[in-house]
């Protein structure tokens, strides 16, 4: 994904609540409502959307 470099943090920052609404979603499915998705696979797209996030992030903080 090619993005210019002054979108980088805001999009860093968009896929970090990203995650945090992949874990609020597992812990619904982990009371029973699952949306979609099992509370497992919910777990890991967070962590997926979190590692894009901090990837981004730093490669922002690097380049600038």
């Amino acid at each position: 994904m090619i993005f210019r470099d002054k979108d980088k943090p805001m999009l860093a920052k968009l896929l970090v609540y990203a995650s945090g609404l992949g874990v609020v979603l597992a812990g619904l499915g982990a009371l029973g409502y699952d949306l979609y998705l099992a509370s497992t696979q919910w777990l890991l797209v967070a962590i997926i959307l979190a590692i894009w996030g901090v990837f981004l992030l730093l490669e922002a903080e690097f380049r600038s």
